[in-house]
Formats: structure tokens, C-alpha cells, sequence
């Protein structure tokens, strides 16, 4: 048995020199410890000595195994020693190299152009108002003096929910919203989604910006209006920038009128971007009409007001040059990229 035990020291030093790593150590330790190893059988092997020598023997076998698990334990931390400084030699890291540079990100332009409005009409007075994107039919139409049979209700140019619920296809919703919720004097703003049922292309979308404006108040006039506007196309395009009115017909207001702005490719000279007028159309406005005022809950022979809505895509695609519309929405980022602030 000695001889037997001597031989398996010798085989198990031999064995220990050629592991390298923890999982070969733990498979050759299974090998002796185990319970169907070389030591443990040893062990079981007792029951057949005489009883006489089976309590040194058990000696000598339990000196074999402690001596053992001293090996494999030595073994174990010398090899995780080196495995570390192998795995901290591949992971180092050079300090002395320069960093990588970090990407920023950047605002879209619809959103530099609604925070540019907002501080344009923050800075006039008015507050801001954000109103559902789903809408019912008499906030969308009824109370914005639409009847039953105005051809925007029809469902070809409408994503209708149920019966009464639908996406506002205009923020002039929130017209008398603000007005039910608040009292004259009103200067408010409405930015926000619209949807209407269209193709994307260049120049038209489903999903759109707009922003709304009103103001609501005693006296309130065709000038206060122009004035308001002029102030925006000063600011958004250049204090070169003049407007003109042109009538129009718009369901809640009485005059409606379509605003244009000097071009601000030419600067009203004629060009393409103009087709040679000298004007761009920016957006729609008007004096709100009496039935809006009545429907509101206000008297129209105490209060008027003037409202108007603008495209924030429009605005976008004239203040930056963007040819195309869909470039706003395909979230290309060499695109995003250009309008960093």
C-alpha cells in the first residue's frame, strides 16, 4: 500500500506541472478527489483490510488526501495568480493615448424652430397652452364654427377613432380649450402634432407640426394681428423681412387672410424659391369669428381676438433651405447633424 501511495505521489507531481489553467486543474482534482477518484477509492478499499491494520492504514490514506488537497490548493492559487495577470495584461489600457472623441447629438430642426417660436411668443406675452392629440369632434370642428357638412369632417382627409374621437387635424383645437379654461385678456400658443390623411412626399405628410396663436381680448384688431406678425418674420427671418395679408377663407375667422414674408432667398427680388413674386405664404390667420367667441362661452359684443396657424415644417424647410420633406422624418443623422447649435 505505501509503495502503492508513493507511486501515486509521484504520478500526481508529474501531472501538476503540466496544468496550465483552472479548468484542467479541477478535472485532474476530480480525477484523485472525486468520488469515483483514485484516493476515494483507496479509501473504500478499507473495508477489505484486516481489522488490525485498517487503523493505520486509514492513517496513511487520510495523510495521502490532506497532502493532496495541499497540492491542488497551491496549485489552484498560482494558477489564478497567472490567469489574472494574463487577463490584466490583455486589458490594459494605454493612458498616455489620446481619448475618443464623444458625439454629441443635435436638435431637429422642427424643434429648434418651435424653441425659437415659443421664445418669440413667450417674450410677446403669450403662455403656452398644449392641448390632446386626440381630439373629439366638437373641440376639432363644432366649436370652431365647422358644419356638419364641411368636406375636412369627411373621413378621406380624417383619421377618425369612433364616431366623435379622432387626430386633431389642426391645433385650433386648443383655441377653445384655452378659452373655456381661462378668462380675456388670452395670448396663448398651441405647438403640437396634427394628422391628416395623406401621402408622404416632398411637401406633404399624415403627421405634421403646427402651432396656433390667439389672442383674445376688448378691442383687439385687423393691426394687432399684422403687428404680432411682422414681429415673427423679423425674428424668424431677418429684420428685413416684411409680411403682406391677402384675403382668404378660413370657417373660424372673419376676414381670414393668407400671410406672406419677403423671400428669404432673394430677399424679394424673384427667384426660383419664389417662382420671381418677391413672396413666400407662411401661414394662415384672421380675426376669430363671433360663433368661436359664442361657442367659447364669451360674449362677441365685449371680446375679439385674432388667431393664426403656422406650419413648423414650412418655417423649417424656408429658414434652413431643406428641399425635401421627408428629409425631416428619415432620421438620417448626417442630415441631423447640420443643425447643431
Amino acid at each position: 500500500m505505501e509503495t502503492k501511495i508513493n507511486l501515486l505521489k509521484e504520478k500526481l507531481n508529474q501531472e501538476l506541472k503540466n496544468i496550465n489553467d483552472s479548468k484542467s486543474l479541477y478535472s485532474l482534482q476530480s480525477s484523485y478527489l472525486g468520488k469515483t477518484g483514485e484516493i476515494s477509492l483507496m479509501m473504500r478499499e478499507l473495508g477489505k483490510v484486516d481489522k488490525e491494520e485498517r487503523p493505520k492504514l486509514g492513517q496513511i490514506i487520510n495523510q495521502l488526501k490532506e497532502w493532496a488537497i495541499s497540492k491542488f490548493f497551491n496549485a489552484s492559487q498560482t494558477i489564478k495568480l497567472n490567469e489574472l495577470l494574463s487577463r490584466y495584461k490583455n486589458e490594459e489600457i494605454d493612458v498616455t493615448l489620446p481619448a475618443k472623441s464623444q458625439k454629441y447629438g443635435s436638435l431637429h430642426p422642427i424643434t429648434l424652430v418651435t424653441n425659437e417660436l415659443l421664445d418669440i411668443f413667450t417674450g410677446l406675452g403669450f403662455y403656452v397652452y398644449e392641448g390632446p392629440e386626440i381630439e373629439n369632434d366638437y373641440y376639432c370642428f363644432t366649436a370652431l364654427n365647422l358644419p356638419k357638412d364641411h368636406p375636412a369632417r369627411d373621413m378621406q382627409d380624417t383619421f377618425y377613432l369612433s364616431e366623435d374621437l379622432l387626430l386633431r387635424v389642426q391645433t385650433s383645437a386648443g383655441q377653445i380649450r384655452a378659452m373655456e379654461q381661462n378668462k380675456p385678456p388670452l395670448k396663448v400658443v398651441v405647438p403640437g402634432r396634427v394628422y391628416r390623411i395623406d401621402d408622404l412626399d416632398s411637401t406633404h405628410s399624415p403627421m405634421f407640426h403646427q402651432m396656433e396663436g390667439l389672442v383674445i381680448d376688448k378691442h383687439v384688431t385687423l393691426c394687432d394681428l399684422k403687428g404680432v406678425l411682422e414681429i415673427l418674420a423679423k425674428k424668424m427671418f431677418g429684420e428685413e423681412s416684411k409680411t403682406r395679408l391677402r384675403p382668404s377663407f378660413f370657417p373660424f375667422t372673419e376676414p381670414s387672410v393668407e400671410v406672406d414674408v419677403t423671400c428669404c432667398g432673394c430677399g424679394g427680388k424673384g427667384c426660383k424659391i419664389c417662382k420671381n413674386t418677391g413672396w413666400i405664404e407662411v401661414l394662415g390667420a384672421g380675426m376669430v369669428h363671433p360663433n368661436v367667441i359664442k361657442n367659447a362661452g364669451l360674449d362677441p359684443e365685449i371680446y375679439s381676438g385674432f388667431a393664426f396657424g403656422v406650419g413648423l415644417e414650412r418655417i423649417a424647410i424656408l429658414k434652413y433651405g431643406i428641399k425635401d420633406l421627408k428629409w425631416l422624418y428619415e432620421n438620417d443623422v448626417r442630415f441631423l447633424s447640420q443643425f447643431k447649435i
